[in-house]
């Protein structure tokens, strides 16, 4: 069955749109959770689309909140359900972003994903395997999930920019350095880290400045 992201959107403040940053929630949360940084950010990127679409399932450990894909230790899914939940997330959102570009008249390379948590995993899981490279991911407090097969599966290296607090209790800081090294070995020249100093699971100011820089260059910006 073919399931449809639903999502918020935050035109570009300019009127002219020649960009789209997609924002990937995490885990019991929902698409409005994220696309409130828009009001940060749009400023410093007049020409972008913001959208913020909700995972496609809803959350059996948050009822009232959305998941990519179930969560074993939170939710009691077995390791089978949450991997099958995550290959159809992922076709999910795969098609979303090729709907996305065929609506608003996008490239490829003049769109990125803004993932946080269990939204990181997905951007790092559908970008690299989509056909055509995306303009950028943005990573904050996830994990590479099934790194083991990224090197075979790989089709596209777009620059990548991991952001992790190192004082998180929910994703682990050491997924950092995990995910950098598995993208290096399969491939990619441009991998970027920021560590957001005394900060948990969350988006720090920092964290946020060193994003918005990494976009406005990927996204061509002046």
């Amino acid at each position: 069955m073919t399931r449809v992201l639903r999502s918020a959107r935050v035109e570009p403040v300019s009127g002219d749109l020649r960009s789209a940053v997609v924002f990937l929630h995490g885990y019991g949360a929902n698409g409005a959770d994220l696309l409130s940084l828009a009001d940060v950010m749009a400023e410093h990127l007049p020409d972008t689309l913001f959208l913020a679409p909700d995972a496609p399932e809803h959350c059996a450990g948050v009822p009232m909140g959305f998941q990519w894909f179930p969560i074993p230790w939170i939710d009691g899914a077995s390791e089978e359900e949450s991997r099958q939940g995550l290959w159809h997330a992922a076709d999910d959102l795969d098609r979303y972003l090729t709907s996305l570009m065929l609506d608003e008249d996008l490239l490829p390379e003049q769109v990125a994903l803004f993932g946080f948590s269990q939204g990181s995993m997905m951007a790092l899981h559908v970008a690299p395997r989509r056909e055509d490279a995306l303009a950028a991911v943005v990573a904050f407090s996830g994990q590479l999930l099934e790194p083991e097969l990224l090197a075979d599966e790989v089709r596209a290296r777009p620059p990548v920019l991991l952001v992790h607090g190192d004082a998180d209790d929910v994703v682990p800081p050491a997924a950092l350095p995990a995910a950098a090294e598995a993208l290096q070995a399969a491939g990619w020249d441009e991998v970027y880290a920021h560590v957001m100093r005394g900060t948990g699971h969350g988006i720090a100011p920092d964290g946020i400045d060193v994003a918005l820089s990494f976009l406005r260059a990927r996204l061509g910006v002046d």
